[in-house]
């Protein structure tokens, strides 16, 4: 069987004809009955991320059975057999029919499997438009928890951008992106743990604008270094609200003054919100 987990829970419950998921999206779940025949582990349950791409389906599995020679063949087959674009299997791509591609604001990317994006285009272009409209003519940003570059690329249309984050595939995609795409300005990249080793005050005194956009757990140590840089204007994005309360105190504190708050109802019929805030000195 396969199907999502209810809520606070281990249980899986089947929903054939979830409302939720675009009718694109929602061709991965045979795929995913299929892998729980082929691969699923009696130990535990196999989890399967399903991606929609311009190329079609980028299916990411893990938890499952080990990988030897026949579990890769059927796997390819699978693949083939459903006309995925990229199949991988524990972090290893099996297959890739297609390779696949994300937009962002019309520059290509090709991220790694189960790389972090946002839920919908919708929530991600109006997260962009926002974020633009919050830097303004700056002609130096940072963006901090970069990713595969969501704003990264679309904001070095008209700026230089250092791009910072955590996992380094991403940040190759990202630079791969860049160094591929015409048009752009200077990006810079750096891969570092901006939990343990966030930008000190006088790194980010270089830029004009910031933009942070972190994980459900915020970023806590990265704001606390922030309030200290009087960065003039700051750009926050958060998919919690919680984590985004103690870090605006903490800039308000500072000296900061929250100027506006937009939430972004991406999670549909769901407790979670995406938001994106405005902070200024």
């Amino acid at each position: 069987m396969a199907g999502f987990h209810k809520q606070a829970s281990d249980v899986i419950v089947e929903i054939p004809k979830c409302q939720l998921m675009t009718p694109d999206l929602m061709m991965g779940l045979p795929v995913a009955e299929d892998l729980a025949r082929l691969a699923a582990s009696r130990k535990g349950e196999l989890s399967v991320a399903v991606t929609l791409s311009e190329a079609g389906l980028d299916i990411a599995v893990s938890g499952g059975k080990v990988l030897g020679g026949a579990l890769r063949n059927a796997l390819s087959d699978l693949a083939a057999g459903h006309d995925i674009a990229r199949l991988s299997y524990e972090g290893e791509t099996i297959v890739t029919l297609r390779k696949p591609s994300q937009l962002f604001d019309d520059i290509t990317v090709y991220p790694p499997p189960d790389a972090f994006l946002q839920a919908t285009k919708d929530a991600e272009t109006m997260l962009q438009n926002e974020v633009q409209a919050i830097v303004g003519k700056a002609s130096s940003i940072v963006d901090l928890f970069a990713g595969c570059g969501t704003f990264t690329l679309p904001l070095a249309k008209q700026s230089r951008v250092h791009a910072v984050e955590g996992d380094g595939e991403m940040l190759g995609c990202l630079d791969h992106a860049w160094r591929n795409s015409e048009g752009l300005k200077a990006v810079s990249i750096e891969t570092r743990d901006l939990f343990r080793n966030p930008l000190m005050p006088e790194e980010l005194s270089r830029f004009e604008a910031v933009v942070v956009d972190p994980p459900r757990a915020g970023a806590q140590a990265q704001t606390l270094q922030l309030a200290e840089s009087q960065t003039p204007i700051i750009a926050y994005v958060s998919c919690n609200p919680t984590s985004f309360a103690r870090d605006a105190k903490c800039l308000v504190e500072a000296g900061y003054l929250l100027d506006w708050v937009l939430p972004i109802d991406q999670f549909r019929w769901s407790a979670h919100v995406e938001l994106v805030a405005v902070f200024r000195l």
